[in-house]
């Protein structure tokens, strides 16, 4: 199986590592950033696991300019501020979250809260406070004297063409504000000349004004590809990866790396791709609302499966993301399935079990018993079931009788993302809706070979053991055993209980419910060819 890729970025660490990445907050930051965040974090805890000196940075980027307002915030509040930087846009007022101290923070603070969720612990700066604070002043000066070097790399690289008179800045235009559409077309004697050009951007015009300005403390700012060299060589970057769509040839990352090595003369920190999280096969973006954001996630998962879903598989793998029946319910048996692995054998491959160990909060692994998430879906659903009840008894018959506090606290946060899950996520065809008082119309439906299964069943369940994998089996073996196709099988059973062809597991089905009434049901659709 090999190394795991964070133990493996760690071994080959012979100097003082330094983990980066940042975000733009443009909107609500959706869980697809979350990806980047936790393969860093990853990097930084198996550094310190392999007692490497590291240290650990997220930067905001928020003098990246405002390019669009999102769908959920009001248009004629924000269309105003379109190409400001984005730390001078005042912050909004909407989710019932008072206001921040600017556009950029209150989308931040959000996200910041789920890193605290999540157990990440980097250190936080604003890109704001490097420019302004003047630590980037050096960088600014030096590129800016190496334009034609940067226009260079810019053609090599990227194929793209900048005039001879392009210089790699962009002031804050001091008459309009706009940070996106000034255009800088000369530097010397400590300062630039700039346009704010009124076709500067396809989505703000510019207000026509030219002067020069310094270019130091806060001034402007540096285009992206270009600051972020200047952030490797101000905070002395070695670990850096990049989502896919900035790792192409020809792209962000290529640029960045050659203008580090022709203008710093240094090597660029270690970078390698990472692929993004799809909905629906869309990549999700924080500024079009496309998607789930992080802290809805992270209000409908526990941290330790919030992480494990960025960790399950390798980061070059396209996580495809969406919390349907399917997928919510398989992410939780694969964390069982493994924690119930390191149970049965803790001394499992370092590999196999790092997903689980890096799920983690804290570097220990801490194991609870747990109930499928499908099971408690499904008992949720039961009317006048005391959940609670149900599972401790399904415990205890599974051979748990003990629950320590913190046992019981993980049990009831899987209850209740069941529970949100059901009210704000569940479509009505994943709803399980059984009929108690009359058979739906649909068992009319029903064949000979089918009835005659049913009625079977009805004789082999009268004395079995009422569990799910007992029953689930022996609804396997009737089919078998009559010779009957399994799809057939089973729909007849759904068809009889829930009104569809389709379902959850039809033995765990039965194991909800009561053994009589199933029975009672069992008989009635064998019998009766017009049910």
């Amino acid at each position: 199986m090999g190394i795991f890729w964070a133990d493996k970025i760690a071994a080959e660490v012979t100097n003082f590592a330094v983990v980066n990445d940042s975000k733009t907050p443009s909107g609500r930051v959706h869980v697809g950033s979350l990806r980047g965040v936790v393969i860093h974090d990853v990097i930084y805890r198996a550094l310190r696991q392999a007692e490497k000196p590291a240290k650990f940075y997220y930067g905001v980027d928020d003098y990246d300019a405002l390019d669009t307002v999102p769908n959920y915030l009001p248009r004629q509040d924000f269309v105003d501020y379109l190409g400001f930087p984005l730390c001078n846009v005042p912050s909004p007022a909407v989710d019932g979250r008072p206001p921040a101290r600017s556009y950029a923070d209150f989308f931040m603070d959000e996200f910041l809260e789920v890193f605290a969720y999540l157990g990440i612990q980097p250190e936080i700066y604003y890109l704001r406070d490097l420019y302004c604070l003047g630590k980037l002043n050096y960088h600014i000066d030096l590129f800016l004297r190496h334009a034609q070097t940067i226009r260079e790399v810019y053609k090599e690289v990227s194929k793209s063409d900048r005039p001879e008179n392009w210089y790699p800045f962009h002031p804050i235009c001091e008459n309009c504000g706009k940070i996106a559409t000034t255009v800088t077309t000369d530097y010397r004697d400590g300062k630039v000349f700039y346009t704010c050009e009124p076709e500067g951007t396809n989505y703000v015009k510019g207000c026509g004004y030219a002067g020069w300005v310094s270019p130091f403390d806060g001034n402007g700012k540096l285009p992206w590809k270009v600051e972020w060299v200047a952030k490797w060589d101000v905070l002395g970057v070695t670990i850096e990866l990049a989502g896919k769509d900035h790792s192409q040839k020809g792209g962000s990352r290529e640029v960045a790396n050659a203008i580090c090595r022709r203008v710093l003369h240094k090597e660029p920190p270690f970078h390698s791709p990472y692929e993004f999280i799809l909905v629906n096969g869309t990549k999700m973006s924080s500024s079009k609302g496309v998607g789930a954001s992080a802290k809805e996630m992270a209000e409908l998962l526990p941290p330790e499966i919030l992480r494990f879903l960025m960790l399950r598989t390798i980061p070059r793998t396209v996580i495809n993301f969406q919390p349907n029946y399917e997928t919510i319910t398989r992410l939780f048996r694969d964390y069982d399935t493994l924690q119930t692995k390191y149970q049965t054998n803790p001394d499992l491959p370092p590999e196999e079990l790092a997903p689980l160990r890096y799920a983690q909060l804290t570097d220990d692994i801490t194991t609870y018993p747990t109930l499928e998430l499908s099971t408690l879906i499904s008992l949720l659903q039961i009317p006048h079931l005391d959940i609670e009840q149900e599972v401790r008894s399904r415990l205890q018959a599974n051979g748990v009788t003990e629950l320590s506090a913190q046992d019981w606290q993980k049990l009831q946060e899987r209850i209740t993302v069941a529970r949100k899950w059901l009210e704000n996520y569940a479509d009505p065809e994943e709803k399980l809706i059984i009929y108690w008082d009359a058979i739906p119309d649909s068992a009319r439906a029903l064949t000979p070979e089918q009835r005659h299964y049913l009625g079977v069943l009805g004789d082999r369940l009268s004395t079995c053991p009422w569990d799910g994998e007992t029953l689930q089996n022996l609804l396997f073996a009737v089919s078998r055993e009559l010779n009957i196709g399994q799809k057939e099988a089973f729909s007849a059973i759904y068809l009889g209980f829930l009104g569809k062809e389709r379902g959850p597991k039809a033995g765990h089905l039965f194991s909800y419910l009561d053994r009589q009434f199933v029975l009672k049901r069992l008989c009635k659709l064998a019998s009766d060819p017009t049910a």
